[in-house]
């Protein structure tokens, strides 16, 4: 059964395929390091996580590339908030991300690029599309892009613009009639800001994640991730400016994962309903445990996160634990019904995994399996055959580890 992924440009599913035989180029957006990053980040990073382990286990090499947001309206806030520079703020956020990344287990990328460290090619990508009839500069001496120059604007989120609006002045508010910042200018005052050709000033929010894409991945991508609420107006957008450079389709599959709730209400620092990762561990939860949670919800449905969730995580992972561990109960060689339960299993999680990354059903046969492993008299080369098979699986699972 041949790899099928929805994709949110077609709205359906489809056989997976890349640009280059045997390589998938794939861009994720990364955390904005503001603040820590809560659970409801991490859904959308485990998910990410899942499916480059499944890419990488059905034999494709992995480019993966994961931008750090360190120079944005939220960024620059929180430093003239606390009164320290932007980089105090940053600095101590992305160590945190990074340190919670390892403690999920989760693999690292390719590459890791910081926005601040590639602020030259984002505004040399805002003097191309200028150069390109893409851009203007407004009255305040920013730059925007037009989406009217933009033929095949909102198709991936049904966005489309009505009618021409020439922006004045730097706004936030993304109206589907509007035009977006890709160099917003240094105003009095401001100390966050960079020379270019255009000017001082600092790239807008956009151009940031296209500039990157193109530098690390070339003219094609085969994957473009995040959660569900980026769809638009930053992968629309984004999608935008890469095609203006590049031309179409640069994108081949755009993968986008639906909110983690609380309560049934979508976590988020806006309403104060969310936890980190530190915050679970304190209540004496493990990252395993909370990996386990993040990874049991298909990425295309809301997700809810409880603590009675994390106690029957718990409980999962002793099990499988325990089997893993396992002394042999008698001598012998694989009998029959266990090596074809072992295909079964095998069969199950693999067909789930090919269609959309059902992960759900994947883990319903894993933990089945182990359930009867588990009730099974089996010899050491019984024990020998199940380990191997768990522990091939957790390549795309992820859940042996050890993390205290």
């Amino acid at each position: 059964m041949a790899f099928k992924l929805y994709n949110t440009l077609t709205k359906r599913k489809e056989v997976f395929t890349t640009f280059r035989e045997g390589e998938v180029r794939m861009y994720t957006c990364g955390p904005t390091v503001h603040d820590y990053a809560h659970v409801g980040n991490f859904r959308t990073f485990v998910a990410q996580d899942l499916l480059r382990r499944w890419l990488r286990y059905l034999g494709y090499r992995v480019v993966h590339v994961m931008n750090i947001t360190d120079v944005d309206e939220k960024t620059i806030e929180r430093a003239k908030r606390k009164r320290v520079g932007l980089k105090d703020i940053t600095s101590k956020y992305a160590r945190a991300f990074f340190r919670d990344i390892e403690l999920l287990n989760i693999e690292r990328a390719e590459y890791y690029p910081f926005a601040s460290e590639h602020i030259s090619e984002m505004a040399t990508l805002a003097e191309r599309l200028l150069e390109k009839g893409y851009a203007f500069i407004a009255e305040s001496n920013d730059v925007f892009f037009n989406v009217l120059k933009a033929a095949n604007y909102g198709r991936l989120s049904g966005k489309t613009p009505k009618h021409r609006l020439r922006a004045k002045t730097v706004r936030e508010d993304y109206d589907e009639a509007k035009h977006f910042a890709l160099w917003v200018a240094c105003r009095r005052g401001e100390d966050v800001c960079w020379d270019s050709n255009l000017g001082k000033g600092r790239p807008g929010w956009h151009v940031e994640c296209a500039a990157l894409s193109l530098r690390y991945l070339g003219e094609r991508v085969d994957i473009a991730s995040g959660g569900e609420d980026l769809i638009f107006p930053h992968h629309e957008n984004s999608l935008a400016l890469c095609e203006a450079i590049a031309g179409e389709p640069y994108v081949r599959f755009f993968v986008h994962i639906k909110h983690l709730l609380w309560h049934g209400r979508k976590m988020s620092k806006t309403l104060r309903n969310y936890h980190t990762l530190g915050e679970i561990i304190k209540k004496g939860y493990s990252p395993r445990e909370v990996r386990l949670v993040l990874l049991q919800g298909h990425y295309r449905r809301h997700l809810d996160f409880t603590f009675e969730k994390l106690d029957r995580a718990r409980a999962k992972l002793k099990a499988l634990d325990e089997l893993l561990s396992m002394p042999p109960e008698r001598s012998g060689g694989i009998r029959g019904e266990i090596r074809a339960a072992v295909q079964r299993m095998r069969s199950r999680f693999i067909q789930a995994m090919n269609d959309d990354l059902d992960v759900e059903t994947a883990l319903s046969a894993y933990w089945e399996f182990i359930t009867e492993m588990r009730e099974a008299r089996l010899s050491e080369d019984e024990i020998k055959e199940v380990r191997h098979a768990l522990l091939d699986l957790d390549r795309v699972l992820g859940l042996v580890y050890n993390t205290g």
